[in-house]
C-alpha cells in the first residue's frame, strides 16, 4: 500500500477532485446521503459485469473504487477483488465497511499506473466506474488497465458522454436543481465520447465489443440499461489472446 497519493501517481490525478471525493467519505454507504444515484447504478453495473465474466474466482481489479459500494458487490459475488483509490479518507471508510459486512477485499491507497509497474497481466477482469472523468489522462489509465489484464482478460468503464443532455441532467438537473450529488462534482469539459474512449481502448490494444446506455431515474431512484448513450454509458474491452 501506498499511503502517499503524489509518490503513487504524480501526473494523473487533480488533488482538488481528492479533497471532494475525501470529504463525503462518511456518507459513502448512506443511501440516502451524496452519494445516493451510486447506491441506485450500483446493482445495474454488476450485473452488466456479471452477465460477461465469469466472477466466482476471478480476480478482479477495481480501479477508483471510493468506499466500495462495487468492490463489496464483486466480492459478495465470489470474486477476488482488489480495489484502488487514491484518496485515503475513502479507503479507510471502505475497510471499516468491510470488515462489518464480511467483504473480502483487498483495499489500496495507490494508482493504477503503479500498480500496472507491479504486477502486469494479473487480472481477469478490471472495473473502472464514473472515474475516467475526474482524471487529467483518461487515457493513461486505460493503457494501464491493459497492462494489468490478463490475455482475454476483460476491462469494464462507465463514464459520461459529452452533450448538451448530459450537462443539462448529470451538471444542471442532479447538481444545482435536485441536488443529488454535491455542486462541482462533475466538469463538462471532462466528459468523454464514447468514439474518444473507444479510441483510446483501440490504441492500447484492446478490443471494444459493446457500448450500452445506463439511465437514472431520480423519481423512483433507479436505474437501467438503455440503448440511448448520450449521457451516462458504460462500455466493456477485451485483451486480445
Amino acid at each position: 500500500m501506498n499511503p502517499n497519493p503524489a509518490d503513487a501517481s504524480p501526473a494523473n490525478f487533480r488533488q482538488a477532485e481528492l479533497d471532494r471525493f475525501g470529504s463525503l467519505a462518511s456518507r459513502w454507504w448512506d443511501p440516502e446521503g451524496p452519494q445516493k444515484p451510486l447506491h441506485a447504478l450500483n446493482p445495474v453495473r454488476l450485473r452488466y459485469v456479471a452477465d460477461r465474466v465469469s466472477l466466482r474466482g476471478a480476480s478482479v481489479l477495481d480501479v477508483g473504487c471510493g468506499a466500495g459500494l462495487l468492490s463489496e458487490a464483486l466480492a459478495l459475488e465470489g470474486a477476488d477483488v482488489t480495489a484502488l483509490d487514491l484518496a485515503p479518507e475513502l479507503i479507510r471508510v471502505a475497510q471499516l465497511h468491510a470488515r462489518e459486512s464480511g467483504a473480502r477485499v483487498d483495499y489500496r491507497v495507490q494508482s493504477v499506473e503503479a500498480l500496472a509497474q507491479e504486477v502486469p497481466g494479473r487480472f481477469d477482469a478490471i472495473i473502472c466506474m464514473e472515474m475516467l472523468e475526474h482524471v487529467p489522462d483518461p487515457s493513461a489509465v486505460i493503457a494501464s488497465c491493459m497492462r494489468l489484464l490478463r490475455p482475454g482478460g476483460t476491462l469494464f468503464v462507465s463514464t459520461l458522454n459529452r452533450t448538451p443532455a448530459a450537462f443539462a441532467l448529470a451538471i444542471v438537473g442532479a447538481e444545482y436543481i435536485a441536488r443529488l450529488l454535491p455542486k462541482g462534482t462533475h466538469q463538462y469539459r471532462d466528459f468523454i465520447r464514447p468514439s474518444e474512449l473507444a479510441s483510446w481502448m483501440r490504441d492500447a490494444g484492446l478490443s471494444v465489443i459493446d457500448v450500452t446506455g445506463i439511465a437514472y431515474e431520480p423519481w423512483r431512484n433507479a436505474a437501467r440499461l438503455t440503448p440511448r448513450t448520450d449521457v451516462n454509458y458504460l462500455a466493456c474491452a477485451t485483451k486480445p489472446e
